[in-house]
């Protein structure tokens, strides 16, 4: 849980406005938290480090899904998002409801998939620098 820490401040800062996307800072918030998980699985040689990054990234899209949802009103101001097409004209509460439900979907499964890929990469990496006794 605590490696999936840190990847909240992107979270908090991104959602608060005060990184913004395609900036050294973002791009510096996004890949070392991920790159440091892996680090620490590799110097730990942890056993099963695909499965220990996916629960990672399990936790992470919990934090990024729990950040989105406080700082939700505060990210859209007064202008939060709507619905298109055939769900326009839903109440506004009904499309918050909505909206929200899949921006935390959206979140786990972001986290899950983060987790998958970092799992993957430390897996390989770990098999390709193992030495075998000879």
């Amino acid at each position: 849980m605590g490696l999936a820490l840190l990847a909240v401040p992107r979270v908090v800062l991104h959602d608060l406005g005060l990184v913004q996307e395609r900036t050294v800072v973002n791009a510096v918030l996004v890949f070392v938290p991920p790159l440091i998980w892996i680090g620490v699985v590799l110097v730990f040689r942890v056993r099963a480090p695909f499965l220990t990054l996916l629960v990672v990234g399990a936790f992470y899209g919990v934090f990024l899904a729990l950040g989105h949802q406080l700082l939700w009103d505060i990210a859209w101001g007064d202008s939060p998002p709507r619905l298109g097409g055939n769900l326009a004209g839903l109440d506004t509460t009904a499309q918050s409801l909505i909206l929200r439900f899949f921006a935390v979907v959206s979140s786990l499964f972001t986290g899950v998939i983060v987790g998958a890929i970092t799992g993957l990469l430390a897996w390989g990496l770990g098999k390709a620098t193992r030495r075998t006794p000879a």
